[in-house]
Order: C-alpha cells, then sequence, then structure tokens
C-alpha cells in the first residue's frame, strides 16, 4: 500500500485495498493453524525477545507482505495455538468461525458503544443479548446489564453497585460505612473479588473466604455462620459472590442454599458464573445452575464456555435500576436527559468502561448461524470428556486427583515412585515446565492446600482422551525422569 498516508486509511476509495490486505493476513493465519502440529514452540522470553527488540518502529515495512512476514518471526511462528486438541491449560477457548466473522466486521466498521449516536444498531443488538442472556439466567423483567472487557471488570462492577446500593440503604455516614464493609466469598473464588475491594477502597480485611466442602464448593452453613458473625460484630455484609466455575475446579457452590442464606441475611447475591455461563445454552446440564435466577448479579463471560474470541463477556443486574450508580452525565456526550430533551439509549449510561468495542456483534452472529443449542452442545462435549480425563487419571497409580469435576477442569498431580514422594512438589512443576519447553502440550499449574498440583481445562471439543492419556504419560515420563536424576533410590532412568 505504498503512496501517502491516507492511503492506508479505510475509505471509499481503499476499500479495493481493504479486501486485498486482509485476504492475505486471513490466508497466512489460516495456513499457520491448518499446519500447527503442536500448541506451542517451546520458545523461551529470553530467546524471542531479541528479534522483538530489533524491529525499528520508527522505519515502516513495504507492504503487507512484508509486515506478515516479520510478523511470523515475532509472533505467529510462536503463538500459543489454543485451538489445537492438546492445549490443556487455562480457560482459553477455539474460538467459532460466526463469532470471526463479527470480529472481521465490528473492526472495520468500528462502532463504540458509548452513545447512540456512535452505533445505532449496535446498542439495540447489545441490548436485546443482555435481553436474552437474563431471560436464559431467569433474572426476572426489570433486568438488565452491559457488555464488558471480560470477568474481572463484571465483577467489579457488580462490587461497586453492591457498595453502593449498601451505602444508600444505611443510614450511617459513608465515612464510618465503607470500613464496616464486608464481602463473603468461596475459599475457592476468583482473585478478583480481592482485587475489586481493593479498587473500590475497602478495608484490607474486607473480603472475607467461606471454606468449601470436598468438592470445593462453598458450605452453605459456613456462610451462615460468617454472616452471623458479621451482624454481631457491626459489620454489612455488602455482597455475597458464589461461583458458577471456578478456576481451578470448575465447582459450583450451591446456587439455592446460598440465595436461602443471603435473603435470610438481607445481603446482596453476586453469581460468578465467567466459566459456567455455557450452561445457560446446555441441552443437558442447565439445572447445573438452579438457583442462579435468584441471584442481584451475574457474571457471565462468553468468550470461555460460548466459544467466542476475546473480549466478550456480560453483567447482568436482577434490577436494572441499580445500574444508575454507573451512570455520569457529560454534555458533549451523554447529556441528562433534562438538559437535552430527549432520551436515547446510551449504554455509556451503564458502564465503567467510554469508548467500547462492539464486541456483541461476536454473540450476534454466533447464534445467529449456529443457534444456542449448538454451542451447548460443543460445552456438553468439553465437560464429558473432562469427566473421562477424570476417570483415566483416578485410575492410574502414577497421579491422584482432587476431586471429580462439574465442569470441564480437572486438579491431579504426578505421584513419585516411593520413597521419593518428598520430590512431588519439584517433580510436579519440572514435569510442567518440560512439557511446555517441548511444545507438545501445554498444561497449568496451582496450588491445593499448599502442595504442587497440575491442571487440565479442557474448552475443545477436537481433544480426544487419545490426547489427554498421550499427555498423561509425557507428565508421567518427565517426573520419572526427574525423580531418577536425583535419586538413587529409583531406578533405572527412562530412556528418551
Amino acid at each position: 500500500m505504498a503512496g501517502t498516508p491516507r492511503a492506508h486509511l479505510l475509505t471509499t476509495g481503499t476499500a479495493e485495498d481493504y479486501r486485498r490486505v486482509l485476504a492475505e493476513g486471513i490466508d497466512r493465519v489460516g495456513t499457520r493453524i491448518a499446519r500447527t502440529d503442536r500448541p506451542f514452540t517451546g520458545v523461551t522470553p529470553a530467546a524471542l525477545a531479541p528479534a522483538v527488540a530489533a524491529v525499528d518502529l520508527d522505519r515502516p515495512l513495504a507492504d503487507a507482505t512484508a509486515a506478515l512476514d516479520e510478523l511470523e518471526e515475532v509472533y505467529l511462528r510462536d503463538a500459543v495455538y489454543f485451538h489445537h486438541p492438546r492445549y490443556l491449560a487455562h480457560l482459553n477457548c477455539p474460538v467459532v468461525i460466526p463469532a470471526l466473522l463479527g470480529e472481521a466486521v465490528l473492526t472495520a466498521v468500528n462502532s463504540s458503544l458509548d452513545t447512540w449516536d456512535q452505533s445505532a444498531g449496535g446498542t439495540l443488538i447489545e441490548r436485546r443479548l443482555i435481553d436474552w442472556t437474563a431471560r436464559r439466567i431467569g433474572l426476572g423483567p426489570a433486568a438488565d446489564g452491559v457488555f464488558t472487557s471480560g470477568g474481572t471488570q463484571s465483577n467489579l462492577q457488580a462490587l461497586l453497585l453492591a457498595r453502593e446500593e449498601a451505602c444508600a440503604r444505611n443510614p450511617a455516614p459513608r465515612r464510618e460505612l465503607l470500613p464496616r464493609l464486608r464481602v463473603l466469598t468461596s475459599a475457592a473464588g476468583h482473585f478478583s473479588v480481592q482485587k475489586a475491594a481493593t479498587l473500590l477502597g475497602l478495608d484490607a480485611d474486607a473480603v472475607r473466604t467461606v471454606p468449601t466442602d470436598a468438592d470445593r464448593r462453598m458450605c452453605p452453613d459456613a456462610l451462615h455462620a460468617e454472616l452471623t458473625r458479621c451482624q454481631r460484630d457491626g459489620l454489612t455484609v455488602m455482597a455475597v459472590v458464589a461461583t458458577a466455575g471456578t478456576t481451578d475446579f470448575g465447582s459450583i457452590d450451591p446456587l439455592d442454599a446460598i440465595a436461602d442464606r443471603c435473603a435470610a441475611a438481607g445481603a446482596r447475591l453476586h453469581v460468578d458464573a465467567a466459566y459456567g455461563c455455557g450452561l445457560l445454552v446446555s441441552p443437558t446440564r442447565r439445572h447445573l445452575l438452579a438457583g442462579i435466577e435468584r441471584a442481584d448479579s451475574v457474571t457471565v463471560d462468553y468468550h470461555k464456555s460460548f466459544f467466542q474470541p476475546v473480549s466478550s463477556s456480560a453483567l447482568l443486574v436482577r434490577d436494572g435500576q441499580v445500574l444508575r450508580h454507573a451512570t455520569y452525565h457529560a454534555d458533549y456526550l451523554n447529556p441528562a436527559p433534562r438538559a437535552s430533551g430527549e432520551q436515547l439509549p446510551n449504554q455509556v449510561d451503564k458502564s465503567l468502561q467510554t469508548t467500547r468495542r462492539f464486541d456483541a456483534l461476536k454473540l450476534w452472529l454466533t447464534l445467529r448461524m449456529m443457534g444456542p443449542d449448538a454451542v451447548g452442545e460443543l460445552f456438553d462435549e468439553v465437560i464429558d470428556r473432562a469427566d473421562g480425563a477424570w476417570r483415566l487419571l483416578a485410575g492410574d497409580p502414577r497421579f491422584e486427583v482432587v476431586t471429580r469435576p462439574t465442569l470441564s477442569t480437572v486438579v491431579f498431580r504426578y505421584l513419585p515412585p516411593a520413597p521419593a514422594g518428598h520430590l512431588a512438589d519439584d517433580a510436579n512443576r519440572h514435569a510442567r515446565r518440560a512439557l511446555a519447553a517441548s511444545g507438545a502440550a501445554v498444561v497449568a499449574g496451582t496450588r491445593v492446600d499448599g502442595r504442587q498440583y497440575l491442571k487440565f481445562t479442557l474448552l475443545n471439543p477436537e481433544t480426544t482422551l487419545d490426547d489427554v492419556a498421550h499427555v498423561v504419560d509425557l507428565i508421567a515420563g518427565h517426573g520419572d525422569r526427574y525423580v531418577c536424576e536425583r535419586t538413587a533410590a529409583v531406578a533405572p532412568c527412562p530412556v528418551g
């Protein structure tokens, strides 16, 4: 695209260049994905950093082909490819093609979903999807919500609304009330709850964790005890955060029982369903979310279990009026109705963001081209696969598993042969690093009760039980070699 700087703008006159350049990029990525035979190359930061640092950003390349050639070296070759069936690490999903079509459309048109005069139909599409999701949850006719960048932002906004509602209901001066506000959440809940409390200016000990049972689900009786303790100590529980799909275990808190405790105590209930929201469209497992319809607010991440590209998330609320706590008016952007003389559907009135991508379009095209049942079937597949992985690991004496999965994560660890049990933590850390360095597979790691564990997160329906079994054998091999190298009690060392 040689010529003046204007030649690079997408305009009426450059539409053909746009088609050509994007086609070349899509062809390059399609070729790379088709040929990718492992999820990762194993490249280290030290190995890749010099190539990125050597790029002279002040001297542009001649054309798109040259830029894509360079991109191969600094990104595409070594990217982590979530579409590969042996990527088993984090909550990163392969994405559906209708959503990629939406991504292409929304980036080119570049609507900003803050005000009507920047988005028009985009505003209505987002609102329709919010209504659709709220109905799937069962929040009732007054429900509303807004798309967000992800679960962390959704949880932050949910707790912001909870804080403001607590302040509005309590006659005490705000400066006296804020230090007494508390948030109760599962010991297996997401770290974003603690982060949100810090960002909201709450006390360092504002977040209290509630113990979980053997299946890593919040204990309702323990929640009741904590609610009673807070009341006794003159503290105000501004929110209870239940989880429908914990990051490590995929566990779903007993939502109905928790809702009962919250109702009795007059506490606001937020459900973090960032992971488990895919059950909303599951043809077979929707019942696992029983009780979610009683929540005051719900986080959903379509970019996890709806197979959408990042980012695509939303916060839903039972009473749309609480979104007023995020509303600020600016004369140049969204003047107050009494000043403007008109009531426009400005999404910025509900959002923590101002300029915001039209991420809802990806989900819209997914539902229009696939339908919700098809998305739910994909999520059911990965849950089935996780159960198969649990069975495989539970029956393998080389490993131990923490709990049977409800969703699609399996937490487990390699067990060194006796008497090398003391090497288990180091052996599991080594096995994960060695596996990633080989590029053959990628798995996650976590700590459970102070010990090192590994984690499979299965979000790819293309992953087979044979893939899982192969990765299990690779992990055992890396663990065996590590132990053999460090103790003479285990012999001989495996070859290879």
